[in-house]
């Protein structure tokens, strides 16, 4: 009990620690980076193990939060250009990018419904990866190939939501026994996102040092920015999951976003000083994250004693 009480204490420590480290480490991020795609692949086959088919359907809450996904990208993009292009795209793409693969886990551990969160993420990063051409073409001034772009859009998409997903399905067919021993270490896959986190935000870190000195008072009112974004989305995705009688999934389906796509599109397709949007978006979405998860193991001890 002590060893389950200590982790549960540490837990809400865990992921700013992670940040810390990859913001101290950054320069060593060039050697871990290959490493993040498969952690994450692994991170969420643990999750899905957890998800029954039959669970996964589309239903209202799902069709909300896309709608604001898409039309909330569109209004950032116009309320922020009179303030300049860079911040536009930077606003834009903190609500225009899925939900992060992370999601699920994160909802999971907060006691939200895995497989609403699940469905929508699905359904969020399907989307993205067809709109996402044009919408780029819009807001560069055109000249983004449709075809091009949507197959490298759809293979850092697909490979990361949909494999780990048949994975688990397959599992579960073949050896349902494996199947629920991998479902009941939901913890694991908390600590692997950890080390994810470690990877990305030492990225992020590298690239905002590379930038002029200039572009630092456009780089801080982005970040600014992504955390309006941020606090937002998590706000709205609340108030829409309540109708729903879920709020955690729909905060999370809303709120946390997959930074690491939003990073190389911006850097891709958009003013790369965008990027910084996105990258900032990280530390903002898991403090709330930690927050969430502080409150709420204050909460479970609070119960025991």
């Amino acid at each position: 009990m002590k060893h389950h009480e200590t982790l549960q204490r540490l837990r809400p420590w865990v992921l700013p620690g992670a940040m810390l480290a990859g913001i101290l480490l950054h320069n060593y991020m060039g050697l871990l980076e290959p490493t993040a795609p498969y952690l994450i692949f692994v991170m969420l086959f643990i999750t899905f193990c957890k998800v029954k088919p039959s669970e996964l359907r589309f239903s209202g809450m799902t069709w909300m939060l896309l709608g604001v996904q898409m039309i909330g990208a569109a209004v950032a993009y116009f309320a922020f250009l009179p303030f300049g292009e860079e911040v536009a795209q930077g606003a834009m793409i903190c609500i225009f990018c899925p939900t992060a693969t992370a999601a699920p886990v994160i909802t999971g551990m907060l006691g939200g419904s895995v497989p609403r969160l699940v469905t929508y993420s699905i359904a969020s990063n399907l989307t993205v990866a067809v709109a996402a051409p044009l919408v780029f073409s819009a807001v560069s001034g055109g000249g983004v190939d449709f075809i091009g772009s949507m197959q490298g859009i759809a293979l850092k998409v697909f490979p990361l939501i949909v494999l780990p997903l048949v994975c688990a399905l397959l599992l579960l067919k073949v050896s349902p026994k494996a199947h629920a021993a991998i479902a009941g270490r939901q913890t694991w896959s908390f600590y692997i996102w950890a080390v994810s986190l470690f990877i990305v935000v030492g990225r992020a870190v590298s690239f905002v040092m590379s930038e002029p000195p200039g572009k630092i008072p456009a780089m801080i009112g982005i970040a600014l920015v992504a955390g309006a974004m941020c606090g937002i989305q998590f706000a709205v995705g609340r108030r829409i999951g309540a109708k729903f009688g879920d709020k955690i999934a729909g905060a999370q389906g809303l709120g946390q976003k997959n930074t690491v796509l939003a990073i190389w599109m911006a850097l891709t397709y958009l003013n790369p000083v965008s990027s910084v949007g996105p990258a900032a978006y990280i530390a903002w979405q898991n403090t709330v994250n930690s927050l969430q998860l502080y409150y709420k193991g204050k909460h479970e001890r609070s119960n025991i004693n």
